[in-house]
């Protein structure tokens, strides 16, 4: 390593471990974190969706992931730094960390950049909404608000989820997510047609090839 890099390095990690400037490399940490977690998740997922279920050119398709990729990365990592920077404000006007304190930094933060009606903010805010609803049953189990069952409620709860995301595909589908209504009309509807082997078994639909030779 070249003396004058390693001396930066030095210093940096020198920084980083000086106490009054914590709360703030805090922040911008939890911005990176954002940033990376965002790819990481969005980044595969975009790829799986657009790959399986749309038929654009190589170019729109890339464009399309980038753009996922990019828009979940940034928002999370907004949405981290407003946060933490919101409790911070909070803890120092009040002299101390409160339950609200979260609670209103949140909301603020899913405001302001959740908050905008897209693909992306929408399948992230369905995504927390089912696990919140799953939080706020055990919170109440816990705290004596709602009856502990006497046996397994997850079949239960099972069957009546597909219960009804089937109910509202077959007759309502158009109040069911776009990518939701991609998957299950992959799975329910494409199935019932094919023209030979080439579309019942190898592809979904048969190829323009094949299309143009019959």
């Amino acid at each position: 390593m070249p003396p004058g890099l390693y001396r930066a390095i030095k210093l940096v990690n020198k920084i980083l471990l000086i106490k009054k400037y914590h709360v703030l490399l805090a922040l911008l940490k939890g911005f990176r974190n954002g940033a990376v977690y965002g790819a990481k998740v969005r980044a595969p997922h975009a790829l799986v969706t657009t790959f399986l279920f749309r038929s654009t050119s190589m170019q729109e398709k890339l464009r399309t992931i980038v753009y996922a990729t990019y828009t979940h990365s940034r928002n999370l990592a907004c949405f981290v730094f407003i946060y933490k920077s919101l409790t911070v404000a909070q803890r120092w006007l009040l002299g101390c960390a409160r339950q609200p304190q979260a609670f209103l930094a949140a909301c603020v933060g899913g405001w302001l950049v959740f908050g905008t009606n897209n693909s992306i903010n929408s399948q992230i805010n369905m995504y927390l909404l089912s696990r919140v609803l799953f939080g706020l049953v055990r919170l109440g189990t816990e705290r004596g608000l709602l009856p502990r069952p006497a046996q397994d409620t997850f079949p239960f709860f099972a069957a009546l989820i597909w219960g009804l995301v089937l109910w509202l595909f077959e007759y309502h589908r158009h109040v069911l997510q776009p990518s939701l209504q991609g998957s299950m009309t992959y799975l329910y509807d494409d199935s019932n047609v094919w023209h030979d082997i080439t579309d019942w078994l190898v592809f979904n639909k048969p190829h323009q090839k094949c299309k143009d030779s019959q």
